[in-house]
Order: C-alpha cells, then sequence, then structure tokens
C-alpha cells in the first residue's frame, strides 16, 4: 500500500457550519459581527504582508450594505466569515490570486481562499437559471440559487478530475508536457472523468488516450481542490505494464517520455516542474523521495 500526499491546498479543514445556512436570523446577526473577505472578478484577494509570510486580510462587514450579495463561508477564529465579489483598492499590501499567493498563505488561509474562490467562480457563471435563463438569486447562505421565474433550486457542481504518475516499478516515470506550456516544462499526466465510469477507469483510459501506455496497480494517494474553473484533482499513481513505448494519441500532448529520478533530480530535459501549489508536485516528489510506490 502506498502512502499519502498533502497537497498546499488541503491541509485545513475549515468548519463550514453548514448548518447555519437556513438560519437567517443567525446569518443577519453572524453578518453584523462577522468579517469579509473582498475577491475580485480576477479572483485577487487582499493581502497583508507580515513577517510571518502573507495572509488574508479581512475586512469588517459594517462597511458593506446588508443586502450585499454573499457566501457564508464558516467560522474561522470563532468569528462568522463571509466573501463577496468588489474591486481592488488601496488598503491592503497587495491584491494577488490563489495560484500566486496559495502556497505562501497559511494552512488555514489557503483553505479558506480556496473555497471562496470556488464558490465564487461557481456563482460567476451560473447568474441564470440554466432551466428557463431567468434570474437567480442567492439561498441557504450562497451555497444554492433558485429561480425568480420556475422557483427550481440549483447547487454548486464539482468536476473530477484524475491526476496520474505512471513508473515502470523501479526507477523510471513518465512525464508529458502539454501543447500550450513553453519547452521544458513538464508534469504527470491529468484528464477528466467521463460520465459512467470510476475515477480508476479515467486513470487507465486517460494514460492510454494521452500516451498510448496500459496500466496497472492503479492506487489513490490523495485530493486537492482546483477551481481552475471548478474541480477536484483525484491523485493516483500506477504501474506500466507490457510495451514501455510511448505513442501520443489525443493531440493535446506535445511531448512525453520516461525519466529517471537521477535525471528529475539533476534537473535534465526539464526546466520546470509544478510548483507546491499543485497536487502535481506532491505525487512527483512523494515518488521521487520513495514515499509512493
Amino acid at each position: 500500500m502506498t502512502g499519502l500526499v498533502s497537497p498546499t491546498l488541503g491541509r485545513f479543514d475549515v468548519d463550514r457550519a453548514a448548518e447555519r445556512r437556513s438560519d437567517d436570523a443567525w446569518l443577519a446577526q453572524a453578518w453584523a459581527d462577522g468579517r469579509v473577505l473582498v475577491l475580485t472578478e480576477k479572483g485577487e484577494a487582499p493581502i497583508a504582508e507580515g513577517k510571518d509570510g502573507p495572509s488574508l486580510q479581512w475586512r469588517d462587514t459594517s462597511g458593506y450594505a446588508d443586502d450585499i450579495e454573499r457566501v457564508f463561508l464558516g467560522i474561522y477564529e470563532d468569528k462568522p466569515t463571509f466573501v463577496i465579489g468588489g474591486k481592488r483598492d488601496i488598503k491592503a499590501d497587495g491584491w494577488m490570486d490563489l495560484r500566486a499567493v496559495g502556497e505562501e498563505l497559511s494552512p488555514e488561509h489557503a483553505a479558506l481562499l480556496v473555497e471562496a474562490v470556488a464558490i465564487t467562480r461557481w456563482h460567476d457563471s451560473h447568474r441564470a437559471c440554466p432551466r428557463c435563463g431567468a434570474p437567480t438569486e442567492y439561498v441557504e447562505a450562497g451555497w444554492s440559487t433558485q429561480c425568480t421565474n420556475d422557483g427550481s433550486r440549483h447547487f454548486p457542481r464539482t468536476d473530477p478530475a484524475v491526476i496520474m504518475l505512471v513508473h515502470d516499478g523501479a526507477d523510471r516515470c513518465v512525464l508529458g508536457r502539454n501543447e500550450a506550456w513553453p519547452e521544458g516544462r513538464f508534469s504527470v499526466l491529468a484528464g477528466f472523468v467521463e460520465p459512467g465510469e470510476t475515477a480508476e477507469q479515467a486513470v487507465r483510459r486517460e494514460i492510454h488516450e494521452e500516451v498510448g501506455l496500459r496500466v496497472t496497480d492503479v492506487q489513490y494517494v490523495g485530493s486537492q481542490p482546483w477551481p481552475f474553473p471548478a474541480s477536484i484533482m483525484l491523485g493516483f499513481i500506477a504501474r506500466v505494464e507490457g510495451s514501455e513505448e510511448i505513442v501520443r494519441n489525443d493531440g493535446e500532448i506535445a511531448e512525453a517520455a520516461w525519466f529517471t529520478k537521477d535525471e528529475l533530480r539533476e534537473s535534465k530535459g526539464i526546466k520546470v516542474l509544478p510548483t507546491p501549489i499543485s497536487i502535481a508536485h506532491h505525487i512527483i516528489y512523494g515518488w521521487l523521495d520513495g514515499e509512493l510506490s
């Protein structure tokens, strides 16, 4: 049995206090007593720089209208915490998005930011009822919407995707370069789970579609939210079975190759690997360090 990775964006369990989402009286008081995170249309949050590194800058809710659209994120440090949309201002030391600052934040602030980004991105892309096209309004503290015309309810969706390292059971693994990436940038393989298949089936299918390999010994190693735009990344490792010849098939992979552990350590043929913000980083280095096999 292989070990599990600990991705940067999955190290703290936010107390989402979901039982409070339908309690309008409690939520009204929570808004009065709580604090709020502002996110821009680009997903940028206000950042405070301190001696221990960057942190999210919370705002007092008294500076915003009581009827502003908002989502209740949960309870953090005994304070009700919300997120709203807004614009940059000069009150923060800087404004940064999740990709830029996520790995530098504390586990608590990283978890709250990824939650805020995920739910606001869903709202931004689901303003209208998918049934009739009428406007929707926030209900359940922003964790669902209701059509103003037919009353139908709609809930956030997360797209499951698999991300996997293929190895030979010994000293080599497969890394690929996406068509959109510059030369020298490599990562593990990934793809979406299709309707009607398990995550393990998706791993086997995606690997064969992308690089022509067949695999066995598919093992789950961890997951992380990835709201770009709305995914949960399910991490796996798998061992090649049969031919080790790489044949690129799907047109998304510009190049793919086998790399030894020494080549990875010495960056031979590789200029850029995933940074710690991504579960891909933790899968690669977990395998490289012998924690995953």
